[in-house]
């Protein structure tokens, strides 16, 4: 440690100051590491670097499960404040340069049946803000700035309504969309006559990663369902559509991933809206890093992709509304 005699400088290096950071926040050397990129021998000595500069322990080595020390955590309260607003201003600098550069991950049927056409409607009125668009499966590390946004499908209770913040990240729900099952026109035409969601029961389901989906919307229509429903696991959605549109079962869909093929005939609706119960079994959510979800890029980005899913998500509704009116008006 430094003696009280020696000269200090008033602040101590950035690089030990992240590297600091790194540690409090994921718990361990090592896992600091691997966050930053560094060899885990680079951050020790950073570490040691800044425990000299501040003359006190700052990292726990007794090895009782405390990274920190009292004076470490302290400490390390208010630098992650420091560096969390240094980001942001960076952030907004690069707002008044006119350089902004969103990253989204995406669930890649959304992605791809849905996001990529309608990106070019908010680069038009947005030309400021670079877009990047990953489909992937799982969720950027936010703490790693993987990412300044991510859509997930979040299934059943895992639904967030109507906005949190979890971690590093804030949550706000976008859409919870029918689900509907759909199929080639010829697979449809062999189901005939088709009555009841019990009809289904007879004929291919196609699920993603288990029966799990199908057995929810059974229930909905108070279909029970003993033991595992048959039929082939293909596991994304995207092939799951893909398998009903070459006449190989029934997919469970909703607008989002579907909209294209409805309009252009290549999948139906095994029951016209109002016919069936209304079923959402899960919601769109949109997430970002709880420190910018005020940034520009990304309010703008959240506003217009809101305005865009409830345009596509409406629909539906009104002519079920329409067909109760209907209803309504004949009984009288």
């Amino acid at each position: 440690m430094s003696t009280p005699d020696e000269p200090r400088v008033s602040t101590p290096p950035f690089p030990a100051l992240r590297a600091f950071e790194a540690v409090g926040r994921l718990g361990g050397i090592r896992r600091a590491a691997l966050d930053l990129k560094l060899d885990h021998t680079v951050v020790s000595r950073h570490l040691r670097a800044l425990e000299e500069w501040a003359g006190v322990p700052l990292i726990n080595r007794q090895r009782d499960g405390r990274v920190l020390t009292d004076a470490g955590a302290q400490f390390h309260k208010r630098i992650s404040l420091a560096l969390q607003e240094i980001a942001q201003a960076s952030a907004d600098l690069l707002v008044i340069r006119g350089n902004q550069l969103l990253r989204i991950w995406c669930m890649p049927g959304l992605a791809l049946h849905w996001l990529t056409a309608r990106l070019p409607h908010f680069q038009a009125l947005h030309p400021e803000v670079g877009l990047s668009l990953r489909p992937s499966e799982r969720s950027p590390d936010f703490a790693s700035h993987e990412a300044e946004v991510d859509i997930r499908y979040l299934y059943g209770d895992a639904q967030i309504d109507p906005s949190v913040v979890s971690g590093m990240a804030r949550r706000l729900r976008l859409a919870c969309p029918e689900v509907f099952p759909v199929a080639s026109p010829a697979f449809a035409a062999s189901l005939r006559p088709l009555e009841t969601a019990r009809d289904l029961m007879k004929a291919t389901l196609i699920h993603e990663e288990d029966d799990e989906y199908w057995r929810s919307w059974f229930a909905v229509h108070e279909v029970s369902c003993p033991g595992h429903l048959p039929g082939p696991r293909l596991w994304h959605a995207q092939q799951a559509i893909e398998a009903a549109r070459r006449g190989q079962g029934i997919a469970l869909v909703n607008t989002f991933l579907v909209g294209d093929d409805l309009a252009s005939g290549s999948l139906v609706r095994l029951f016209q809206p109002g016919a069936s119960p209304w079923v959402e079994l899960g919601a769109y959510v949109f997430a970002a890093r709880a420190d910018r979800w005020q940034s520009r890029a990304i309010a703008d980005f959240r506003r217009w992709l809101r305005a865009e899913m409830g345009q596509t998500e409406q629909p539906s509704r009104a002519v079920i509304d329409l067909v109760a009116q209907t209803k309504a008006l004949g009984a009288k």
